[in-house]
């Protein structure tokens, strides 16, 4: 656990860093830096107790912000539909400009995701760490894999270069009450519109937010130099056609799923999470029940036990 820390969050509004900042905030000082766009969203971080800052990554004028965190946790992603350059901009250089603004930390996470690898024709394949890097093509926009091995170049750098200790965490599926990908089918499911997966079966390896916020302390405490890179991801595979009639059962619908096949994509995304496991102990959340508790708390009027 992490106590009478002074922690950077960037992103901290996000389906991610939000419930980290919501329990980091307990114990420590903690900033969260963003765009802000929505003064709607500022308001509800600033209520966990979170100082903010409004920081554009695509300029990273970070004004008055401090310099003197024990932590950073950079989180923010754009998935904005933008030109190569502008993604390679905002997802890899910021990385490098926030880690400089804050090379005196303890330690840094950096989250990257596990669309990082060269899509693999097996769909169940787990991806380990030391697999080959390449683009996925498995997000909107086509461009985001790409710049996130940017990313994690840079991150890497600056662990070297500032001796800096980084953690790089490969991202798989995460959920939670602010969305991801099960929740992007729950919706639909809601609203009665049809799912495409672009394969069938398409696994993943989904990652409740509870479980996320848990981990970040040990996966802090394994930041390292040259950087500690590890794949953060749930303990289970399980396919969006498995996860889909699960939850269209517990709203009391008939599923529209069809598959869309996205040339060149990798056919899955579940990672290897030996390394992960070393260093947190497994996950805690199972995905039935974290589906059905989202289910219940988003769709109360209409969930079927």
């Amino acid at each position: 656990m992490l106590s009478g820390e002074k922690i950077l969050v960037t992103g901290p509004a996000g389906r991610i860093a939000f419930s980290i900042v919501e329990k980091l905030a307990r114990d420590n000082e903690v900033w969260g830096i963003a765009r802000f766009g929505n003064p709607a969203q500022q308001a509800e971080v600033e209520a966990l107790g979170v100082t903010t800052r409004k920081v554009d990554l695509a300029t990273c004028d970070f004004g008055d912000l401090p310099r003197d965190f024990t932590y950073v946790l950079h989180i923010a992603a754009s998935f904005e539909p933008s030109s190569y350059d502008r993604a390679i901009t905002i997802n890899a250089e910021a990385c490098g400009f926030v880690l400089e603004h804050c090379r005196n930390a303890k330690a840094a996470l950096v989250m990257s995701t596990l669309a990082v690898y060269k899509p693999h024709p097996d769909p169940w394949h787990a991806f380990r760490e030391d697999d080959a890097l390449g683009d996925m093509i498995a997000h909107v926009p086509d461009n985001y894999s790409i710049a996130k091995n940017c990313e994690e170049a840079i991150a890497r750098f600056c662990a070297r270069s500032f001796n800096l200790p980084v953690t790089i965490a490969r991202m798989g599926a995460a959920y939670g009450p602010r969305g991801g990908l099960p929740i992007l089918h729950m919706e639909a499911l809601a609203e009665g519109r049809l799912i495409e997966p672009r394969w069938d079966p398409l696994p993943y390896a989904p990652i409740h937010v509870d479980d996320i916020s848990d981990m970040i302390a040990p996966l802090l405490g394994a930041a390292s130099v040259p950087a500690t890179i590890v794949n953060f991801c749930g303990d289970e595979a399980v396919s969006v056609q498995q996860w889909v009639p699960y939850m269209a059962g517990l709203l009391g619908v008939t599923p529209k799923i069809m598959v869309k096949p996205v040339p060149g994509a990798s056919l899955g995304s579940v990672g290897d999470v030996t390394k992960r496991l070393a260093i947190t102990g497994p996950t805690k959340v199972k995905w039935q029940d974290g589906l059905r508790q989202l289910v219940q708390q988003l769709y109360p009027d209409r969930f079927r036990s």
